[in-house]
């Protein structure tokens, strides 16, 4: 047995949740903010394209509250920034051993997760019956062929994230129901947390750009 093979033997099995030396971060943590770094490169490509886009060719969009609905977009980012906090909650609850605080602010963020989707949903359906398309190749309404094109693009991308990230607290939630977390064991709910926090910075950023600018 080699001497690397060794020591790995005499440490035991790794522990995702346990931090390495000299990183103070633990394995999952460590690669969660490794994907949430390629997140931020993939997403600042798409608001970049649209912004050299929309300034490129100004023709081709109209003022958003022409075309989108800005109050109920806003509602729904209140939503997701009060998902934000109850994730917050479910944290701070199972740091201090509360089970049942942990899965009762679960339940919250997947239902307030769960409405952003929905909302959003309801939203394109509507915008689709006005006429407003993702099509690139004609004109859609209240503005040019990139408008739709982009729309759906970043807020679809966006959407997606969330619906996996509910997906996620469902899994999570059932995790917590068998009481594999504990004060002592939190990896999962932490790194979970920061995936929610990501995306929803992301569609506050989103937001503001597409809707209110």
């Amino acid at each position: 047995m080699s001497q690397t093979a060794a020591v790995s033997a005499a440490r035991g099995p790794v522990d995702p949740t346990r931090p390495e030396p000299g990183l103070g971060a633990y394995n999952l943590k460590l690669g969660m903010w490794v994907f949430l770094l390629s997140e931020v490169m993939f997403f600042t490509s798409l608001i970049g394209a649209y912004i050299i886009l929309r300034f490129a060719h100004p023709e081709h969009f109209a003022a958003p509250g022409e075309v989108l609905n800005v109050p109920l977009t806003a509602a729904n980012t209140f939503v997701l920034i009060c998902s934000s906090v109850t994730m917050v909650k479910a944290f701070a609850a199972i740091a201090r051993d509360d089970q049942k605080g942990l899965q009762l602010w679960l339940v919250a963020t997947i239902i307030l997760g769960s409405t952003f989707v929905g909302v959003q949903v309801y939203e394109y359906i509507h915008l689709f019956r006005d006429g407003f398309v993702p099509n690139a190749a004609a004109y859609t309404a209240g503005g040019g062929p990139l408008y739709g094109s982009t729309f759906y693009l970043m807020t679809g991308f966006h959407g997606l994230h969330v619906s996996i990230g509910v997906g996620c607290l469902i899994w999570v939630l059932i995790q917590a129901i068998r009481g594999r977390y504990s004060s002592s064991h939190l990896g999962g709910v932490e790194v979970m947390g920061l995936y929610w926090h990501f995306v929803d910075l992301v569609w506050i950023v989103l937001f503001t750009i597409v809707y209110l600018i």
